[in-house]
């Protein structure tokens, strides 16, 4: 499973998608993965949807009360992900918060990432100073836990760097998630820090959406993740999205 992230980037920048579970349906999320990876992805994280998604903007917040009216839950995105990983080849990650997590149960949280296939996650709202209490399941399932790097990390970014696994999510701008017009946060400073004491790849993300911001972010970083554009485009054309997000992560990849 380790592998799996490293191939992402190995001799290429890496192309992120997230796209949240069970918006509009489970099936539909498992035929937009499909055709994502088709389409030149490199890595696809998905999001468990959550009733207080406080890194989140209104796109995101929006889709995921759209999964969870639909009826989506944590064992049901579980079995959609296990049945998707006999066909994808690209790492898959989770996004969510901490407490669908604590309430399913550490153990079982990752045993069952173990068992899907699921290759890393992402959680917003767990500080790295917190991190422990779930980095023993993580190393005995082999669930890479990835960490985030914001524009406020300061005096603190070496030392979430030198601990990083998988990839170091770099947060673009303050705020929540959402398209922006201009990234006006100095990237290149923030990953000069992170790259003098790691080799573990970079990736931006929070406010990402055109071809000229991911030119030019990956002059320095090692991949580009999009969100809320690859959601609205979903909440746009619902169950028939598929080929408009292989043409958008087309357009992005290259």
């Amino acid at each position: 499973m380790k592998d799996r992230i490293q191939n992402a980037f190995d001799n290429k920048k890496a192309f992120i998608a997230f796209l949240s579970a069970g918006d509009p349906d489970l099936s539909s999320t498992e035929k937009f993965i499909l055709e994502m990876e088709k389409a030149g992805a490199d890595l696809i994280e998905i999001g468990i949807p959550f009733s207080d998604p406080i890194a989140d903007g209104k796109v995101i917040q929006e889709a995921n009360l759209r999964a969870l009216n639909g009826g989506v839950t944590v064992d049901k995105i579980f079995s959609m992900v296990q049945k998707l990983r006999a066909k994808v080849q690209i790492p898959l990650v989770f996004l969510t918060y901490l407490n669908p997590v604590f309430h399913y149960g550490y153990e079982n949280f990752f045993a069952k990432c173990n068992q899907a296939g699921i290759d890393g996650i992402i959680i917003p709202d767990l500080p790295f100073e917190e991190a422990d209490e779930i980095k023993e399941y993580c190393q005995k399932y082999e669930t890479e836990l990835i960490q985030f790097v914001a524009p406020t990390s300061g005096k603190r970014i070496q030392k979430i760097a030198k601990d990083a696994k998988g990839f170091i999510y770099v947060v673009s701008s303050m705020g929540v998630t959402g398209v922006r017009s201009k990234v006006t946060t100095d990237l290149s400073s923030i990953i000069k820090e992170i790259k003098k004491v790691t080799k573990t790849p970079c990736a931006v993300g929070f406010g990402i959406s055109t071809p000229e911001q991911a030119r030019e972010i990956e002059k320095t970083a090692d991949g580009v993740i999009v969100g809320s554009a690859i959601v609205k485009i979903i909440e746009e054309h619902g169950k028939d999205a598929a080929p408009h997000l292989a043409e958008y992560v087309k357009l992005m990849k290259e």
